[in-house]
């Protein structure tokens, strides 16, 4: 019953309910219908659920309406993931941190662990989450944002990290894509039913991540993807990574929340800047501006924030060697004060460069056997290029 009842329960309100959670987890499904239906709860969670029932709420109408969802997951080929289940990933209770009062938005409020999640894919659940990374950005991407977006997910496949997304238009599709290029798993989580991707020109994408990563949802089957429900589905994305990475948004942004519900979980919040004249950076430019914020630009900054400390460290960035940087200090004075054109004798090199006499003499043949300087009528100039 307990299985029925968790579903039943999940799919009787809009995911993320801060009431019915808070019952669930301090009684647990079975005490928490009974009050459902007994009305011990907000005139406003009653009416919401004997809606979506359509019929009055009674213990048992709840149980049957929760194995009939099991029963469509069943003909559907998917499975449904409860809370009590191994395969439940135990960072998604990290969700009860971040609830914010009522803001005027019902997300910002109900951002409770979800009760159930359809999952359609081959892997465990818990075991794709325990070392993944959200990518999340613009629907309307540039060719830049697509680009980093992708060689991202390439580099985070191929280094074992799953790579987190909402399967929409633009960086979320080109890092889905990159990552499945490279073999590695990916994880799409929906704002609709399972069995109705969006959006439709995704679906061949989605059909694959289902066959070699993972599909989930928490809304049961031919649920539309409501505007709202984006905002809801984002703290999942956020929750089940260890980081979450912004590649590119405009001002007014529903990626820009994902990093936000990092933000608040405590989670690494990474940005990746862009042309301060693009419209679609504007909205990491000012997250950047945020405390705690992060710039990255490679693989390495990223899995440098999200990797274990101490251990996984991105390299030095390293410039070109020029030709002088091996020479000692006192030779690198000697070759600044060696005219280009007219030559000087190693006495007025060295009064240019700020060195004894005798530091030039020594320098400068060997500054000649290097080819750095040429020697001509008893003085020195640079050596013309090659």
């Amino acid at each position: 019953m307990t299985r029925e009842l968790y579903v039943g329960l999940s799919a009787l309100v809009e995911p993320g309910n801060r009431e019915l959670g808070q019952i669930v987890r301090r009684v647990g499904p079975y005490v928490a219908a009974d009050a459902l239906c007994s009305e011990r709860v907000s005139e406003q969670l009653v009416g919401a659920a004997t809606t979506r029932l359509g019929e009055p709420l009674r213990l048992p109408a709840v149980e049957a309406f929760g194995a009939r969802l099991l029963d469509d997951a069943d003909r559907l080929g998917v499975r449904i993931v409860c809370p009590d289940d191994e395969e439940w990933p135990s960072q998604l209770a990290h969700l009860v941190r971040i609830s914010r009062g009522y803001t005027g938005q019902v997300a910002d409020r109900d951002t409770d662990p979800p009760l159930a999640l359809w999952v359609r894919g081959p892997h465990r659940l818990d075991h794709a989450l325990a070392r993944s990374v959200a990518i999340v950005g613009a629907r309307a991407a540039t060719g830049y944002g697509n680009y980093v977006a992708g060689d991202l997910a390439h580099g985070l496949a191929e280094s074992g990290w799953t790579v987190v997304s909402g399967g929409a238009l633009g960086i979320d599709g080109a890092a889905h894509r990159a990552a499945l290029a490279t073999g590695g798993v990916t994880v799409a989580v929906l704002a609709c039913g399972i069995n109705r991707p969006y959006p439709v020109s995704h679906t061949g994408m989605f059909e694959r991540i289902g066959e070699e990563g993972l599909v989930i949802s928490e809304w049961p089957p031919d649920a539309p993807p409501y505007k709202l429900r984006f905002l809801i589905r984002n703290r999942v994305i956020a929750a089940s990574s260890a980081g979450t990475v912004l590649v590119e948004a405009a001002h007014r942004s529903g990626a820009r929340q994902t990093l936000g519900r990092a933000r608040l979980l405590g989670r690494p919040a990474l940005v990746v800047p862009g042309p301060v004249t693009s419209a679609m950076s504007a909205g990491c430019h000012e997250e950047l501006r945020i405390e705690g914020a992060r710039a990255v630009a490679s693989v390495a900054h990223v899995i440098e924030e999200v990797g274990r400390i101490g251990t996984d460290l991105a390299p030095l960035p390293s410039t070109p060697e020029r030709p002088h940087d091996r020479l000692d200090p006192t030779s690198r004075q000697v070759l600044e004060g060696v005219p280009i054109r007219k030559p000087l004798p190693a006495e007025e090199i060295a009064a240019a460069a700020g060195v004894s006499g005798r530091d030039a003499r020594r320098s400068l043949p060997m500054l000649v056997a290097l080819g750095h300087v040429e020697a001509i009528d008893q003085g020195y100039r640079l050596a013309r290029p090659a």
